[in-house]
């Protein structure tokens, strides 16, 4: 940020209002610009025994594979964005099930959310940010080319939560962002 929205002057970043966080305040009219982390809907979409991953066609992570996953948009609840994400990367529609897992990726200033899913149907195109996707088993998860941690640490949960049929909700923070 470089302009204040508010009056068209320069911003600075600094502490304001006493706090230890740093913010964008305007040197003119004052106003202070709260960052807040961008959010992540993702979803662990089954059909049968089987798992959706995409293999991904953009960074990071080019060539690696990672769940359906996206920053919300504006206006759009967390199962939307998900349904939409999962829509959008492999031409899939899904039911939206439970949130699963919360990881905080502080790193990066971000959080991500990630629900447990119901292909409506095991047919899946690739979409335009793709360069795969497909159903695995658990014994066929590309375990060594996964894109992100928090893909690794949702699957890894969901396959020990899978073996008890007991499926518990995962808070972690991931640092740092691999």
């Amino acid at each position: 940020m470089k302009y204040c929205p508010e009056c068209g002057e320069k911003v600075m970043w600094q502490k304001a209002n006493g706090t230890q966080q740093g913010r964008f305040v305007c040197n003119s009219c004052r106003a202070i610009f709260f960052q807040s982390p961008r959010l992540i809907a993702s979803c662990i979409a089954e059909w049968e025994d089987k798992i959706l991953l995409c293999r991904r066609g953009t960074e990071p992570g080019y060539g690696s594979w990672t769940l359906p996953a996206g920053f919300l948009e504006i206006s759009e609840t967390a199962a939307d964005g998900a349904r939409r994400e999962v829509l959008e990367e492999t031409g899939a529609s899904v039911e939206i099930g439970t949130l699963y897992a919360l990881f905080n990726l502080p790193a990066i200033n971000q959080a991500q959310l990630v629900f447990r899913a119901h292909l409506l149907d095991p047919n899946v195109n690739v979409g335009h940010e793709m360069l795969d996707a497909r159903l695995f088993g658990e014994s066929e998860i590309p375990w060594d080319t996964l894109a992100f941690m928090s893909t690794l640490e949702a699957l890894r949960h969901y396959f020990r939560d899978r073996k008890t049929g007991e499926y518990r909700f995962l808070f972690a923070d991931i640092m740092p962002f691999l």
